[in-house]
C-alpha cells in the first residue's frame, strides 16, 4: 500500500500500544470502492465510530483511514497524494480528505438527493433519539443550512413535531444541545 508508506506512522505514547495498535484492534473495516455510495457512507460512518473509541486525534484521523483504502481506492489516494498533495508533503486535514473520499465515492446526485431529504426532514412518527440520529446523518450533505449553532438548532426545532416546535420556538433556543435538551423534557 504505497499511500501509508508516505505517511509516517502514528507514535505510542507513554508506553502503551500506539494509536495504529488501538486502531487494528477494533478490526476497522477496509473499503475497496463498491460502486454503491452508501456503502462508502456506511464505511465512513464506521471508521468514525472507531476513532471516537479509540479518542485519536485530528492528526491520526487521515493515516488510519488510508490505511484501510484497498484497491483502486489505494491508487486512487496514491495517485492523489502524488499529484495534488506533493507526495503527502503537506499534511491533510481530515475534513479535506472526507470532501474528496466523498465527491469521488458518492455521486453528486446522492448527495443531492441527502440534502433534499436533509430539507424536507420531520419527526413524523419517529422518536426524538430517531428524529436526532437522521438530522446528524443527513445533515452533513447540507453544511451550509448547519452552518453554525443557532442555524442548526433553528432546523432542528422546525422539524419536530407542531406540538414540541410550538413550545420550543417560542423559548428561542441558540444551540442544538439547548434545543435538544429542551425538547426531551
Amino acid at each position: 500500500m504505497e499511500a501509508q508508506a508516505q505517511v509516517p506512522a502514528p507514535q505510542a505514547d507513554h508506553g502503551g500500544p500506539s494509536i495504529m495498535e488501538r486502531f487494528k484492534r477494533m478490526s476497522p473495516p477496509s473499503f475497496k470502492a463498491e460502486s454503491d455510495p452508501l456503502l462508502a457512507e456506511s464505511w465512513m460512518r464506521e471508521i468514525k465510530k472507531i476513532f471516537r473509541a479509540i479518542n485519536c486525534t485530528e492528526d491520526d484521523k487521515v493515516t488510519l483511514a488510508t490505511y484501510m483504502l484497498q484497491e483502486r481506492v489505494d491508487v486512487w489516494w496514491s495517485s492523489l497524494l502524488r499529484t495534488r498533495f506533493e507526495d503527502g508533503a503537506m499534511e491533510i486535514a481530515w475534513d479535506e480528505f472526507v470532501r474528496l473520499f466523498r465527491a469521488k465515492f458518492v455521486q453528486e446526485h446522492i448527495q443531492d438527493k441527502m440534502e433534499q431529504e436533509f430539507l424536507s426532514l420531520t419527526q413524523g412518527s419517529m422518536t426524538m433519539l430517531e428524529y436526532e440520529a437522521k438530522f446528524f446523518e443527513l445533515s452533513k450533505y447540507a453544511p451550509h443550512i448547519v452552518a453554525d449553532e443557532r442555524r442548526k438548532a433553528k432546523k432542528f426545532m422546525m422539524g419536530l413535531r407542531p406540538s414540541l416546535r410550538t413550545r420550543l420556538v417560542a423559548l428561542d433556543h441558540r444551540t442544538l444541545e439547548q434545543a435538544l435538551s429542551a425538547a426531551c423534557r
